[in-house]
């Protein structure tokens, strides 16, 4: 379909924030919308100087970079979706898929296409994707061109306010969100060679800062380089928000979808978040969760950590046990990284543990949540993870946990911001961030 003009994308972007978290009070709802429309930005520290910096190279999360696409297709859904397109457009964030039909258009673009046997996603027939912004940060700050989806930009800006300078000390590295990390083979070796350019650069380690799925992609990074690259290169990883043993909300996702809030339809949401690898790969894990907690309850079966595989047969999904079979060992194990380590995360915010489905389970939405601790997103089970790794490796261990705090409060709030600020310059004290607390 053609690209929305610029005012129906302006007004389009607008609904998608305000119903993007339709579950959260009314009050954090407002702040949430104000943080994405009018990102805040910190005040600007002029004695810092740009030498004293060390170079830092920030990941994102699920969603959480541009994609786009070119086509070049035989066939198509629908009439009035694109057959070829001679040049690449946005794939997301692409606010057609909002549109009656241009969500199946979309859907069929985004889609992926998984072969058991070699264990390997492509893209849908005739479509090539790209990952646009490698090494810069636009990308990540804004998941539009018209820079009306905010979402790294106010941790970007606060870092250039401190004396950070875009696309030079401090970098991104986006990639392709629908993939799991063992699939991304190409992607880790660029991330590679721009620590090492930035070290070339700057004659200075580099510290590696995640933000939720994103921290999963650092961690298998470091966990295939020699431990001797990493003393060389490595000041440290920042972690904001890691659901190290996976997420509740993922299963919930794969059984009936999820539309954020939004007027779409929620099984073909559904079909897009199945296709993927990397929600399978955020499944719960049995080192955050006991074996027979119950994550989803239906009026015929309780699923726990062990029904995995029922639970995707029983929701008419087989290709996800596959998917989750051949990625679930790096989350089982979570090996240490071997670099100093700060880890970052809300907590006492209500998270969902348990769905509850009435008979109309897979294809309709759940009819309770049971709550417990967590950032909204992700259990505090998960999140403190980490703190294994104080008696794994020799390097340092920093558990830094934000009581009040959401899950994207880590990248917004100005507390947080703080704490990332005094990390990077060395400034760092548990017992100062304890005071806060």
């Amino acid at each position: 379909m053609r690209d929305l003009p610029p005012l129906s994308l302006a007004l389009s972007l607008i609904l998608v924030a305000i119903s993007i978290q339709p579950s959260a009070p009314e009050s954090l709802k407002a702040i949430w919308l104000l943080n994405v429309l009018f990102p805040p930005i910190g005040p600007e520290d002029v004695n810092l100087k740009h030498s004293e910096l060390p170079p830092l190279i920030v990941v994102p999360g699920h969603v959480g970079n541009r994609l786009e696409a070119k086509l070049n297709k035989s066939t198509v859904v629908h009439w009035l979706c694109m057959r070829k397109t001679n040049q690449y457009f946005a794939l997301w964030l692409n606010l057609n898929m909002f549109m009656p039909i241009g969500i199946d258009c979309w859907l069929d673009n985004i889609r992926l296409v998984y072969n058991r046997t070699t264990k390997r996603s492509s893209n849908s027939p005739g479509v090539v994707t790209r990952i646009p912004g490698f090494g810069k940060t636009y990308s990540v700050e804004y998941l539009d061109p018209l820079k009306l989806a905010g979402y790294l930009h106010t941790l970007v800006q606060f870092l250039v306010n401190a004396g950070y300078v875009r696309d030079e000390t401090v970098r991104a590295a986006p990639y392709d969100w629908r993939v799991a990390a063992y699939e991304q083979e190409e992607y880790f070796d660029k991330l590679k060679e721009l620590i090492e350019e930035m070290h070339r650069a700057y004659s200075k380690p580099v510290y590696l800062l995640g933000h939720s799925m994103g921290n999963l992609y650092i961690l298998y990074f470091l966990r295939r380089q020699p431990q001797e690259w990493k003393d060389k290169f490595i000041h440290g990883f920042i972690s904001l928000g890691a659901p190290w043993g996976g997420t509740v909300k993922s299963l919930a996702v794969l059984a009936s979808g999820d539309n954020y809030g939004l007027a779409l339809d929620l099984l073909k949401i559904r079909e897009q978040q199945r296709m993927t690898t990397t929600n399978h790969w955020l499944l719960p894990t049995r080192r955050a969760w006991p074996a027979d907690h119950v994550f989803v309850s239906t009026p015929s079966y309780n699923y726990t950590y062990n029904d995995y595989r029922k639970f995707f047969t029983d929701i008419g999904h087989e290709d996800g046990w596959f998917k989750w079979q051949h990625s679930r060992g790096f989350l089982t194990d979570l090996p240490p990284p071997g670099v100093d380590v700060y880890c970052m995360y809300g907590a006492d915010i209500p998270t969902p543990m348990t769905y509850i489905y009435d008979e109309g389970f897979p294809s309709s939405q759940p009819v309770q949540i049971v709550y417990g601790d967590g950032d909204n997103t992700v259990s505090l089970k998960s999140l403190s993870l980490c703190r294994e790794w104080k008696d794994q490796q020799k390097h340092n261990v920093h558990l830094v946990e934000l009581p009040g705090k959401q899950h994207f409060d880590t990248i917004y709030d100005v507390e947080a911001l703080e704490i990332i600020q005094a990390i990077l310059l060395g400034n760092y004290s548990e017992r100062q961030v304890n005071s806060r607390n």
